[in-house]
């Protein structure tokens, strides 16, 4: 049965029910809040929601504000894909124009219009995207992951003769901006301080505008050493785009790819060191070979993705999706959780989803996140760079220990903690040295492709008429060992 039309209109009723009441979740209209008392597994939220409305349901953000949730996997990539409908210019927003938005809204730092490819349209947005578009294509691949392979060494040699570490703060909350700091080209400008500003600013504290503040000044003062000096880096290359993008539209871009960067491969790494400490069923997948770290983070992008909601979508016109009437101005969240575990594409949630990307996780159409695959390569290569450092690592509490911060827009690990026998520190410039198969855990054989080739047994050599075949051979032995 679908339900009355929603409309965006609607006001605040102070009046609701006390503490402790089943119906606190529920509010004006009799729709269901998406915060506070009674949302705290919005797991389970979304799921009501699917129950009582299908894939496309009415509900209620901070504030009391009305919002469409796309809870279903075919509804949110119709979204997705159909910039005609479907815009994330937040000016559009019927409660953004009226006023019922206030500035003091709790979701503003995801509302607040920039100029941004993120939040543009049409000829701005395909000049803006190109230029982000254009400075990834520069990007060194094959150096990235070697510098992702000496900074998973770095961070380990800190705790490794220890025999114990919270991989969340140690680790995968350390990973991605080390990384993308080397991208940027501003190694230097890594410490404590911008890690914490980068876990601040997106959760909306009273610190969150001096955390923003701090990493704008850093990032401003970057584009204006690179204008006046370029090098082979993201950040020059963003600058020296033909687009010419101005010193604020780099800043704002450079801030942008950070923060979504830093955040959504922070929850990655996390979910997924998380499930094979935790999960047999997930361990034994990855038992002699039968998943790679790569399969790995794949699955763990259906079953746990980095971001759970993107807030949001607006209806440029009145249309129709999931049998609901959606008005002109009204809001829509992308519900990536929700439509990753749609009954209709995942009758079974416990599959196995190997070898299929079609997950939310990287959104899709004109907005899909232009840096996913270096995201992949973090993930893919610390945590297969961690688990060769420490093939022992085990859960050091119980895994009902474990404790999340929950938000609308993901579902972040507070800590990890594990233990393992103390090693002595690793020369992070030396290449990786795996161990044997017989060293190593057996429900821990994980591996990417292409790893280092297996250099064959010697072989006698057959006799040679002619000395300087011999003396080839042997230059080309010296040269394999010398690693040239």
């Amino acid at each position: 049965m679908t339900p009355e039309p929603f409309t965006p209109a609607g006001t605040y009723d102070p009046a609701g029910p006390p503490p402790g009441c089943p119906a606190h979740g529920i509010g004006p209209g009799g729709l269901r809040r998406l915060y506070g008392l009674g949302a705290e597994d919005l797991g389970e939220v979304y799921e009501t929601l699917r129950a009582e409305h299908g894939t496309v349901a009415p509900a209620l953000l901070h504030d009391d504000v009305p919002i469409w949730v796309v809870l279903g996997h075919t509804e949110n990539m119709h979204m997705l894909r159909t910039p005609s409908h479907f815009s994330r210019d937040t000016r559009l927003w019927g409660p953004m124009q009226d006023g019922t938005v206030k500035p003091t809204h709790p979701m503003m730092p995801h509302l607040a219009w920039q100029p941004l490819c993120s939040h543009a349209e049409g000829e701005e947005h395909l000049r803006l995207r190109g230029a982000v578009n254009g400075a990834i294509s520069t990007i060194d691949h094959r150096g990235v992951r070697r510098h992702i392979n000496r900074a998973t060494q770095h961070l380990v040699n800190r705790f490794c003769e220890r025999g114990s570490a919270d991989l969340v703060s140690q680790f995968a909350e350390r990973l991605p901006m080390m990384v993308m700091c080397e991208i940027f080209g501003m190694p230097d400008e890594y410490n404590d301080r911008i890690v914490e500003a980068a876990r601040d600013l997106p959760k909306g504290t009273e610190t969150a505008i001096e955390s923003n503040a701090y990493i704008m000044d850093v990032l401003t003062r970057l584009t204006a050493r690179r204008r006046a000096a370029p090098e082979d880096d993201f950040t020059s290359h963003l600058i020296n785009h033909p687009a010419r993008l101005t010193d604020e539209e780099v800043s704002q871009h450079l801030r942008l790819i950070l923060i979504v960067a830093y955040e959504s491969t922070a929850n990655l790494l996390a979910n997924v060191l998380r499930v094979v400490l935790t999960d047999p069923r997930f361990r034994a997948q990855l038992n002699g070979g039968q998943m790679t770290v790569p399969q790995a983070v794949e699955q763990s992008m259906w079953d746990e993705p980095p971001f759970s909601a993107v807030l949001g979508y607006f209806a440029k016109q009145d249309a129709e999706l999931g049998g609901q009437r959606i008005r002109k101005g009204d809001g829509l969240i992308m519900g990536i959780a929700p439509g990753n575990v749609d009954p209709r594409v995942r009758p079974d949630t416990k599959a196995n989803m190997q070898g299929n990307r079609s997950h939310l996780a990287f959104s899709g159409g004109p907005h899909e996140c232009p840096g996913q695959d270096i995201g992949r390569a973090i993930a893919d290569v610390g945590v297969d760079a961690l688990l060769t450092r420490l093939p022992d690592a085990e859960l050091a509490c119980d895994e009902d220990e474990l404790e999340w911060e929950e938000t609308l827009s993901n579902r972040h690990l507070v800590a990890l903690p594990v233990k393992f026998a103390p090693r002595p520190q690793q020369d992070v410039m030396a290449r990786p040295a795996h161990p044997a198969p017989s060293q190593r855990r057996t429900d821990w054989q994980v591996s990417t492709p292409q790893r280092e080739p297996v250099v064959p047994e010697p072989v006698a050599p057959e006799p040679a008429p002619e000395p300087v075949v011999r003396l080839g051979a042997f230059q080309r032995l010296l040269r394999w060992w010398r690693g040239e």
